[in-house]
């Protein structure tokens, strides 16, 4: 029986880095039905997990990810990418509206949140549309899509391309305490594009993607969320002036925040020689400019999130021409073991708490979410790490429906080894076939 099966154990000598208390330290944190307590109401019989080795952290959380339920589960279903985000370390998630029907109904948000309630072994929380079917002309019922339970606003796959219903959409949500994230494509600028604009587009010969096509959205954003003072989060940065506009944006104050994904840091534009379409992913990916860019950002507190936009698409759709494939890659499982081998290990941008709260704390407070911390009374959810850990991805054992990664047969550094839900463990390492 898994010591975790009894309603009081412990974890038992690891290095418990929590961000949101500052602690840092080896030590036995208790868990009591479901919630981290105090050693004395742990009681003496409590079972353990040796945790030896280990770094305890809170459970990890991505803010930005695609589970295509309802209406497109032959890619995923809400079950299987949870089961995607407990093989990576996340314990809860949070889903864009871009499904079919699109979330911007108070009963589609019901159906989910149901769902997810039902079969889903991850906390699973759900954004809601800025506008109706995400056309960025009318405005959902934002009110509506509140009570019923979203956690965000966003038109993401989508871009609203009108700076006046932007404005109308951040009042509204700045009423209901909602914080509105963003997908910046400035439509007129990208065309077609399938690809970054630069030299390895004209060597391909496909269309190219200017970085200007996300930097003028990023723009935009500052300038209304400094007009409005609703907080506005630019999601999978990927261009320099982004990180540059939203530097100077912050330090005056301005409520914008910024995350970037694995992808962006780990490949370039030069990736796309094969006309492979798991590398084709939009935002798109860059130059070496813009990807130390990021890098920078990063370093120096400008980006405050990491999240992994798993998007899984069928293996059909994704084995036509480079420009006919769809844009998207899975990345739950691969998320923290890219960030740790990139950031901590081979470039030493961040330390090992420093990235946990890019990954628990900071997204846990940007969207108000009850968890990111082990503080003693808070839910139970635990992600314990093997830092030193080699492994090989293969993709062909995912839990996932889908198969689109790039990183299938990378060997990474890092990894969570068990991932904990209210005191309940719903995946380990030495239970995985992968």
């Amino acid at each position: 029986m898994s010591a975790d099966l009894h309603d009081t154990f412990v974890l038992r000598g690891g290095r418990i880095i929590d961000p949101a208390s500052g602690r840092d330290e080896v030590g036995d944190l208790f868990i009591q039905d479901g919630r981290v307590a105090e050693q004395a109401g742990a009681g003496p019989r409590a079972a353990e997990i040796d945790c030896t080795g280990l770094v305890v952290s809170p459970g990890l959380i991505d803010i930005h990810v695609h589970f295509r339920e309802p209406g497109q589960s032959a890619k995923e279903t809400i079950a299987t990418g949870a089961r995607c985000a407990a093989a990576g370390g996340f314990t809860s998630v949070v889903c864009m509206p871009n499904t079919q029907p699109t979330v911007d109904t108070p009963s589609v948000v019901a159906w989910i949140l149901e769902k997810a309630a039902r079969e889903a072994c991850v906390n699973v929380f759900t954004t809601g549309a800025i506008t109706k079917g995400l056309a960025g002309e009318e405005l959902a019922p934002i009110g509506s899509l509140r009570r019923a339970g979203v956690v965000a606003i966003t038109d993401d796959g989508h871009c609203i391309q009108s700076a006046e219903v932007m404005r109308r959409a951040l009042e509204y949500a700045r009423m209901f305490d909602l914080v509105t994230m963003d997908h910046c494509q400035d439509y007129s600028l990208v065309g077609k594009g399938v690809m970054h604009e630069g030299r390895w587009s004209t060597v391909l010969g496909l269309p190219g993607w200017p970085a200007a096509g996300e930097e003028v959205i990023v723009q935009r954003n500052a300038l209304l969320a400094e007009l409005t003072g609703a907080p506005i989060h630019c999601q999978h940065l990927s261009a320099a002036g982004s990180v540059r506009i939203l530097r100077e944006a912050r330090a005056r104050g301005v409520p914008l925040t910024g995350e970037v994904c694995p992808h962006h840091l780990a490949l370039t534009d030069e990736s796309l020689q094969g006309f492979d379409t798991n590398f084709k992913m939009n935002p798109p990916l860059r130059s070496p400019e813009h990807v130390e860019a990021l890098y920078e950002g990063i370093a120096d507190g400008t980006i405050t999130i990491l999240s992994s936009d798993h998007a899984p698409h069928s293996p059909h759709e994704k084995e036509v021409e480079f420009d006919q494939a769809p844009f998207g890659i899975l990345g739950l499982e691969t998320e923290f073991a890219l960030f740790h081998t990139l950031l901590v290990r081979q470039r030493a941008v961040l330390d090992l708490p420093r990235l946990l709260a890019l990954l628990t704390v900071n997204p846990a407070r940007l969207l108000g979410l009850p968890r990111g911390t082990l503080e003693v009374g808070a839910v139970a959810d635990v992600t314990l790490i093997d830092p030193a850990r080699e492994w090989e991805y293969d993709v062909a054992r995912s839990p996932s429906l889908s198969r689109n990664s790039p990183f299938h047969g990378w060997k990474l550094t890092g990894r969570a080894v068990r991932t904990i839900v209210a005191g309940k463990t719903v995946w380990a390492a030495d239970e995985d076939r992968g």
